[in-house]
C-alpha cells in the first residue's frame, strides 16, 4: 500500500467518525408530535394565547408568558387579571425555581409603574406574593420577599395597612416557622417609616419586642437590625425610652451574631443619642463589648474593626482623657493583631489558617479606618501617637493591608499639612513594594499625594516644593516593575499619573531621569496603549519644560527617532505623537515644529503611515493660520494632489477621496460658535507658552545679574578694605607731617578731593553742579574707578528687570503666573537696593573720614 492510499483510507476513517458524532445531534431534533404540541393558532388574541400556553403549554412556554405579563397588563389590565392571573396563580403551585423568580420580577414591576388602577388588581397581586414567602425554597422565598419589600414604597398606606400589616401579626407569632418569623422582621423595618410615630408606637412596637426576644437567636439578630429604621421611625424621644434598652439587652446576648448586629446598631444611631447617654450608657457597653471580643470573639473583631472609626469619630465629642487614650491604644492593638516584633519589623507569627485570615481582615480594616483615627488623635500627636502605627501598617506581611494603607494614603497626606515630611519614608517604601496591587491602589490618588507630600508649610510660597528623599528613584523603580510585569493597564495608568511630574519635580530631574525613559518605551514598548501613553506624558514634559536648549534637544529627538525613524512603527508613533500635541499646544508652537514632519510621511513606503496621515489631514489642516503659515498650507495641499496622483494602495486611495471632500467642507460646515471656542482656547495656549518663554528669560536674567552683583559685591568688599588701609596709613602720616614739603601737601588734598567728589554719582541727591567732567575721572586711581561704576551698572540692571516684569504682566492674562513673577523680582531688587545701600554708606563714612583728613592737612 502506497503513501497516498493509506492517507485516504486514514481520511475515510476520520469521516466515518464525524457521521457517528451526528447521530445523537440528528436524535435531539424535535419529532413531528413536539413541534406539533409547540404549534399555537395564529388566529388567537394576546389573552388566549397565554391562557392557552399557560394550560397547556410546555415549561418554556409559560416562562415567556410569565415574563411578558406586564406588557399583557398594560394592554388589556381587565381582561389580564380576570382571565391570566388566575392561570399563573395555578401555575406557581408546581412551578420551578426559574418560573418563581421571573414571576417575582414581572409583579414587581406591575407594583412599581403604576399600571393599576383598581384596588382588587392590587389585592390580587399581593395575596400571590404573601402566599409564596413561605416558599421551601429559600432563594425563591427571599426573592418573593425582596419583591414584596420593593413593592411597599410604591404602594399607598392605606394598602400597606390592611394587605400587608394585618397578615403580619399572624407571621410574627412564636407558632409560625422561623422563616416567616425573619421575613416579618424585614417587613417591619421597612414599613416603620411609611406611618406616623404614633401608629408605629401602638401598632408595631410590641411586635417588636416579642421579636426581640425570639427563642432563635437568627431571628433577634435581624430584628435588632432593623431597629435603626424603627428609631428613626419613632423619633429621638421614643428612641431613648424604647429602642435603647432593647439595644442595651440585645448587646449583652448569649450569641455574637446579635452582639454584632446591637454594636453595628448603635454605631449608626450615634447622632441620636445625647451627650449624658454616650457617657453613661453607650461608652461602658462598648468598652466591654471591644474587650469581650479581643479576648475571645474573633469572628466579631473584624465588623468591630471595621466599623472602629466610626465609633470613635461619633463618640469623641463625649469622651474625657482617658476614654479617648484607651480606644487610641485598643486601636494600636488591632492593628499589630497576629504579628509580633522583631529587631524593629512586624512579622506574622504561626496561626491557624482561618484564624490568620480573620487577623489579616482586622488589620486591613484597620488600615481603612486610619485617615479617621488620625482625625480622632488630632494630626499634631501624629508623630507621638500614630507614626509607628501607620508605619507597620505600610509594612504589613499581608498584601491586602499594604494595599489598603496605600488606597488611603493621600487622605492622611492631608490631614497632616505642613507636616507632611513625616511619612515621606512610607511613601517612598509603598512605591518600591514588590506587589503591583500595592502599586496599583497608590496610582488611584498620586498625584494628589505627591503634590501633598512635597508641598512646604503655610508660610512658604505657593510654588515651593520640598524634595522627598528618594522619591525620584522610588517613581523610576516603579515604572521599571510595571513594565516588566504582564500588567500592561498599570504600566499605562502609572505613566498617566506621571504627568504631574512637572508640578512635583524640577525641569532638570524630569529631563535626565524620565525623559529618555519615555522615548524607550515609545520605541520598544508591544503594548499600544502604554505607548500611546508614553507620548502623552512625553508631549506633557515638553509642554512645561523651561529650558529652551532641553525643548529644542526633546523636539530634534522627537524628529529624529520617530518621524524619521526606521521603523514604520516609530513613524506611526509619531503622528499618534502629533494628536496628542495638537491638543496640548497651540496651533503656531505645533505647526512650527511638528507639522512639516508630518508631512514628510507623505513619501513614506509604508501604506500604513500613509493611511494614518490621510486620516489625520483635517486636523492638520486646522493648526494652519493665514497668512502667515501660507506655505505649510501649500505643502498640505501638496500632499494630497501627489496621494492623489500617486498613490496605488486601493485604502489609502479611498480614504483619501474621502479626505479632500472633508478638507473642502471644513470651513462651510462648522459652527462659528465651536470654531470661535477653539480659538480662544488656542489663545489661551499660545498665551501660556508666551509667558513660559518671558519666565525662562526673566529667570535667566535673575540668575546672570545675581551673578554679576556678586562679583561687584566682592570687589567692593576689597576696595572698602583697601580704602581702610590707606586711610589708616595717611592718618599715620599725618602725625609726622609736620617737616613735609608744600608739594606733598598739595598731592594729598587732590588725592582727597577726588575720593570725595568720585562718591556724588551714587546717588541722585547728590549729583550737583560741582560734578567733575569725565576726563578728571577717568585720570583718577584704578580703585577709585571701579568704586564709581559699580552703582551705575547696579540701577542700570534694576531699571532692565522692572521694565521686563512690567513688559511680561502687559502682555499677558491675569493670571497667577505673573503675579510670582513680580514678586520674585521686587524681592530681588529690594535685596540688591538693600546691598548698594548698605555699600553706599560704607564708602561715605569712608570718604569723609578722607575728607577730614584733607582738611587738616590743608589747614596745616
Amino acid at each position: 500500500m502506497t503513501f497516498n492510499q493509506s492517507s485516504l483510507f486514514g481520511q475515510i476513517d476520520d469521516l466515518q467518525d464525524l457521521a457517528i458524532i451526528e447521530r445523537p445531534i440528528r436524535r435531539s431534533l424535535k419529532t413531528a408530535e413536539e413541534i406539533e404540541k409547540l404549534t399555537v393558532d395564529e388566529d388567537l388574541n394576546d389573552i388566549e394565547r397565554a391562557v392557552f400556553l399557560l394550560s397547556s403549554g410546555q415549561d418554556v412556554q409559560r416562562a415567556s408568558v410569565v415574563v411578558n405579563l406586564p406588557n399583557l397588563v398594560r394592554q388589556n389590565p381587565a381582561e389580564t387579571f380576570r382571565r391570566v392571573v388566575p392561570k399563573v396563580r395555578e401555575v406557581l403551585h408546581v412551578a420551578g425555581v426559574e418560573m418563581q423568580l421571573a414571576a417575582a420580577g414581572s409583579f414587581l414591576t406591575i407594583l412599581q409603574d403604576d399600571i393599576i388602577l383598581i384596588q382588587t388588581h392590587t389585592h390580587s397581586i399581593l395575596q400571590i406574593v404573601l402566599l409564596n414567602l413561605d416558599h421551601r425554597d429559600a432563594v425563591v422565598s427571599n426573592a418573593w420577599l425582596e419583591t414584596l419589600l420593593s413593592a411597599i414604597d410604591a404602594l399607598p398606606k392605606e394598602t400597606i395597612r390592611q394587605e400587608i400589616l394585618n397578615p403580619l401579626v399572624s407571621k410574627a407569632q412564636l407558632s409560625q416557622s422561623v422563616q416567616a418569623r425573619l421575613a416579618s422582621c424585614r417587613i417591619l423595618g421597612k414599613v416603620a417609616s411609611k406611618f406616623e410615630c404614633q401608629m408605629v408606637k401602638k401598632d408595631l412596637l410590641p411586635l417588636v419586642r416579642s421579636l426581640c426576644q425570639d427563642v432563635e437567636y437568627e431571628v433577634r439578630s435581624c430584628m435588632c437590625r432593623q431597629l435603626e429604621n424603627i428609631a428613626r421611625g419613632i423619633g429621638v424621644d421614643h428612641t431613648k425610652a424604647v429602642v435603647l434598652p432593647e439595644l442595651v439587652e440585645l448587646a449583652r446576648d448569649e450569641g455574637s451574631t446579635v452582639r454584632l448586629a446591637a454594636f453595628d446598631t448603635i454605631v449608626n444611631l450615634l447622632e441620636m443619642f445625647d451627650s449624658d447617654d454616650r457617657t453613661r450608657v453607650i461608652f461602658p457597653l462598648v468598652k466591654a463589648f471591644c474587650e469581650k471580643c479581643f479576648k475571645a470573639d474573633e469572628a466579631v473583631l473584624a465588623s468591630l474593626s471595621f466599623q472602629y472609626g466610626r465609633l470613635c469619630h461619633g463618640l469623641s465629642g463625649s469622651f474625657t482623657e482617658d476614654q479617648h487614650l484607651w480606644f487610641l491604644e485598643f486601636y494600636k492593638k488591632l492593628c499589630i493583631l497576629g504579628l509580633h516584633l522583631e529587631n524593629g519589623h512586624c512579622e506574622s507569627q504561626a496561626y491557624p489558617l482561618e484564624l490568620e485570615r480573620k487577623y489579616e481582615l482586622v488589620r486591613k480594616n484597620c488600615a481603612y479606618n486610619f485617615p479617621a483615627m488620625v482625625l480622632f488623635a488630632d494630626p499634631k500627636c501624629f508623630l507621638s501617637e500614630l507614626y509607628p502605627t501607620f508605619s507597620s501598617l505600610c509594612n504589613d506581611p499581608e498584601i491586602s493591608v499594604r494595599r489598603t494603607a496605600a488606597a488611603g494614603f493621600h487622605e492622611v497626606a492631608k490631614l497632616l499639612g505642613p507636616n507632611v515630611h513625616y511619612i515621606h519614608k512610607e511613601l517612598v517604601t509603598l512605591l518600591q513594594d514588590d506587589s503591583l496591587e500595592v502599586l496599583d491602589a497608590l496610582m488611584n490618588s498620586l498625584q494628589e499625594t505627591l503634590e501633598l507630600a512635597t508641598l512646604r508649610g503655610d508660610g512658604a510660597g505657593a510654588d515651593s516644593k520640598v524634595s522627598v528623599p528618594d522619591l525620584i528613584p522610588a517613581l523610576a523603580a516603579a515604572e521599571q516593575k510595571a513594565a516588566a510585569s504582564l500588567r500592561w493597564r498599570v504600566h499605562e495608568r502609572l505613566l498617566q499619573r506621571y504627568a504631574c511630574l512637572p508640578r512635583v519635580i524640577s525641569g532638570d530631574q524630569i529631563y535626565f531621569r524620565f525623559l529618555q525613559r519615555m522615548f524607550t518605551i515609545i520605541t520598544t514598548n508591544n503594548v499600544l496603549p502604554v505607548q500611546r501613553e508614553a507620548a502623552r506624558t512625553l508631549c506633557v514634559f515638553l509642554r512645561y519644560n523651561r529650558k529652551l536648549e532641553q525643548r529644542q534637544e526633546i523636539i530634534g529627538k522627537v524628529v529624529d527617532q520617530l518621524a524619521q525613524g526606521k521603523s514604520y512603527w516609530n513613524r506611526l508613533r509619531y503622528l499618534d505623537l502629533c494628536e496628542i500635541a495638537m491638543e496640548l499646544f497651540s496651533k503656531s508652537y505645533f505647526c512650527k515644529h511638528f507639522l512639516a514632519p508630518a508631512l514628510e510621511l507623505v513619501n513614506d513606503p509604508v501604506a500604513n503611515v500613509r493611511y494614518k496621515l490621510c486620516c489625520m489631514l483635517p486636523r492638520l489642516k486646522s493648526t494652519i493660520r493665514l497668512p502667515s503659515e501660507k506655505p505649510l498650507l501649500q505643502q498640505l495641499e501638496f500632499c494630497v494632489r501627489r496621494l492623489l496622483c500617486r498613490e496605488k494602495d486601493k485604502d489609502v486611495v479611498s480614504t483619501i477621496r474621502k479626505t479632500v471632500l472633508d478638507l473642502d467642507k471644513m470651513d462651510i460646515t462648522e459652527p462659528y460658535h465651536k470654531r470661535h471656542e477653539r480659538d480662544l482656547l488656542d489663545q489661551k495656549k499660545e498665551k501660556e507658552e508666551n509667558l513660559l518663554l518671558e519666565m525662562e528669560q526673566l529667570e535667566r536674567q535673575q540668575s546672570e545679574g545675581k551673578l554679576t552683583i556678586d562679583k561687584h559685591a566682592d570687589k567692593k568688599r576689597r576696595d572698602s578694605k583697601t580704602g581702610l588701609s590707606v586711610a589708616k596709613n595717611m592718618s599715620g602720616s599725618t602725625s609726622g607731617a609736620a617737616l613735609s614739603t608744600s608739594a606733598g601737601k598739595e598731592k594729598k588734598a587732590k588725592l582727597a578731593r577726588s575720593r570725595s567728589l568720585s562718591s556724588h554719582p551714587t546717588t541722585s541727591k547728590m549729583v550737583n553742579s560741582d560734578k567733575p567732567p569725565k576726563g578728571k575721572e577717568s585720570s583718577s586711581g584704578p580703585g577709585t574707578t571701579k568704586g564709581t561704576l559699580v552703582p551705575i551698572n547696579d540701577d542700570t540692571l534694576r531699571s532692565h528687570h522692572f521694565s521686563t516684569a512690567s513688559t511680561s504682566m502687559s502682555s499677558t492674562p491675569s493670571t497667577s503666573m505673573p503675579v510670582l513673577i513680580r514678586s520674585n523680582t521686587t524681592n530681588t531688587l529690594d535685596h540688591r537696593s538693600n546691598g548698594t545701600k548698605d555699600t553706599q554708606s560704607r564708602k561715605l563714612t569712608i570718604q569723609r573720614k578722607s575728607n577730614s583728613f584733607g582738611m587738616q592737612s590743608g589747614r596745616e
